[in-house]
């Protein structure tokens, strides 16, 4: 959920992942994207990484449960 978190803001290149990413290691992070590329959510273009359609799709149904999440953290 990382990657497609911050892939929402805009493309980005490995490099800048990985600084946004900060706890997965550069073979995880390189997995994933990997995968996601796989599954359509996300494609490398001339700017770097970002979200496919059905990536975008996909945030706006992760998006409330993120924010969900925050607040509830809040809590404790």
């Amino acid at each position: 959920m990382g990657i497609i978190w911050n892939l929402s803001k805009g493309p980005c290149n490995f490099r800048e992942l990985q600084e946004r990413c900060e706890t997965v290691s550069p073979t995880t992070l390189n997995t994933r994207l990997k995968e996601l590329t796989i599954a359509f959510i996300i494609e490398r273009t001339e700017d770097g990484y970002c979200l496919t359609k059905s990536g975008k799709d996909l945030f706006d149904l992760l998006f409330p449960v993120g924010k969900w999440a925050k607040n509830w953290a809040k809590k404790f």
